[in-house]
């Protein structure tokens, strides 16, 4: 690609969440540089990343604890929950009060909220991005490492110190722990993609930016292992305000709630308080953990940006990618392809399965593979619709080719669910580990590959289950109509 804008393509992120949702996911363009021959390749990744030396074990209180005098100390008001040890996280929010439904709580002051526009310690550095007019995502990175390296000397130390020094996000795993563990999964696709994005804008920023200043940028600080850490930062806890003119923002304190599919609140700027809060959608006892909303995500996209994986069964939003692909024997292969190049489709796509059902893209896209050479008139409608721009907006339907449709997408969740199973019931992973604390992390790695394999092909099962049932009930009708259409001309003879 000619344009670092487009290194995190809209594609990559093609369920972008509502502005009134936690975007902790990404929204913008990285940069406008152009994109300069990689010296990094993603080789690089193929060996563990080494951890950071700021930030601490992810399931650590006193660090939070530090944190939260240190918040208070700098204008934060009396909170109704403390940080503890919970089931769902490492750590989180929990109520020490009763909190009602309805109930703002937070209220961040902005003065304690991390945003392209906080001051740098060294703002000689900051003079150099904003020159240079990076954007938010790559800023924000850059800012967190510059000043997480001067330590006691940034007025956020406490607040990177209580930043987990290596998540469980899939940009911490290597390229083998990915082909490994979730090689019957689509997001490994989505990982590798990120895990390439980022490390070219690292190349991008060194050799436009890092290179031209080793004076501000010395590559011991400002380093592969370093942007990486940074960037795992911002997927997982960066947050769009939107009531904050859009600000894209990191917002201590609020970062430690977890996510619970359950609920709906979610951050903003709130102008009467002027403090970032969240309005509870649930009352909470003295106790129990308190939640937001992350967004709709499914969760592989969970795994993909904060290193979890639900209970099965317990996320509504869960889906897997299915993908369609044009036969290329079809005798109508080019005048298909064509139609969906108009509409900037490939010859194979994915789809989002849900336990509730299939979006009527899907179905158009099917409805064009199996279509024959009668009905080529219908080509273009069919591209248009699975294309979600079809002019009439009404969903379209080819009885004629109905039951053929259903039975292909039941025949393609067939290759995926062996593939599922093949990992499920497998027996190790083939990789070597060189000491306890790289097997003990392997082990969990696995288990949170067997999760999410074990959900997405609990969907592709239901999936099968109601197509099957369609099937039968259409087969069915059609053989009572045969026997009826029998009868009668029994009885005429």
């Amino acid at each position: 690609m000619s344009d670092l804008s487009l290194s995190l393509r809209t594609s990559f992120f093609s369920k972008t969440l509502p502005l009134h949702t936690p975007s902790r996911s990404l929204f913008a363009p990285l940069l406008s540089f152009s994109r300069v021959a990689p010296c990094c390749s993603l080789a690089t990744t193929q060996r563990a990343a080494r951890p950071v030396p700021w930030g601490c074990e992810i399931e650590s209180l006193e660090s939070a604890s530090d944190l939260q005098k240190w918040l208070s100390d700098s204008g934060l008001p009396s909170q109704k929950m403390g940080i503890q040890r919970v089931e769902v996280g490492e750590r989180g929010l929990v109520a020490l009060k009763n909190i009602r439904k309805g109930e703002k709580l937070l209220f961040v002051p902005p003065s304690l909220v991390i945003t392209s526009d906080s001051d740098w310690t060294r703002p000689e550095i900051g003079d150099v991005m904003r020159r240079n007019s990076v954007p938010d995502w790559p800023l924000l990175a850059t800012y967190l490492i510059s000043e997480a390296s001067l330590d006691t000397a940034s007025r956020w130390k406490n607040y990177i110190s209580a930043l987990p020094r290596q998540p469980y996000s899939l940009l911490y795993w290597t390229r083998s722990e990915l082909d490994a563990f979730l090689v019957a999964s689509p997001i490994r696709d989505r990982a590798i993609q990120r895990i390439t994005d980022v490390t070219g804008t690292y190349n991008d920023m060194r050799a436009r930016i890092f290179s031209k200043h080793p004076d501000l940028f010395p590559e011991k600080i400002y380093n592969m292992e370093t942007f990486m850490w940074s960037f795992g930062i911002l997927f997982s806890r960066l947050v769009r305000l939107p009531s904050m003119d859009e600000k894209v923002a990191l917002v201590p304190w609020a970062d430690m709630l977890n996510h619970s599919s359950e609920v709906e609140t979610f951050l903003d700027y709130d102008k009467s308080s002027l403090g970032i809060v969240f309005t509870t959608d649930r009352s909470y006892q003295p106790g129990e953990q308190v939640f937001i909303s992350y967004g709709k995500k499914s969760n592989g996209e969970l795994l993909l940006s904060y290193g979890f994986v639900p209970k099965e069964g317990s996320n509504p939003n869960d889906s897997v990618e299915l993908a369609l692909s044009l036969n290329k024997s079809d005798k109508c292969y080019k005048e298909k392809l064509e139609a969906l190049r108009r509409y900037n489709l490939p010859e194979s796509e994915r789809f989002p399965l849900q336990v509730k059902g299939w979006p009527v893209e899907m179905m158009a896209y099917a409805y064009l593979v199996v279509s024959p050479p009668s009905m080529s008139q219908y080509f273009g409608e069919m591209a248009a619709a699975a294309s979600n721009k079809n002019s009439s907006k009404t969903r379209i339907s080819y009885p004629e080719i109905e039951e053929e449709t259903l039975q292909f997408i039941l025949d393609s969740c067939e290759p995926s669910i062996s593939k599922y199973t093949k990992f499920i019931e497998g027996q190790g992973d083939d990789l070597i580990s060189v000491n306890a604390k790289q097997a003990n992390r392997r082990l969990l790695l696995k288990q949170l590959a067997r999760d999410l394999c074990t959900s997405e092909r609990r969907i592709l099962y239901r999936a099968q289950y109601i197509l099957r049932r369609r099937l039968r009930d259409m087969r069915s009708g059609e053989l009572r109509a045969l026997t009826l259409f029998n009868g009668l001309r029994k009885l005429f003879k």
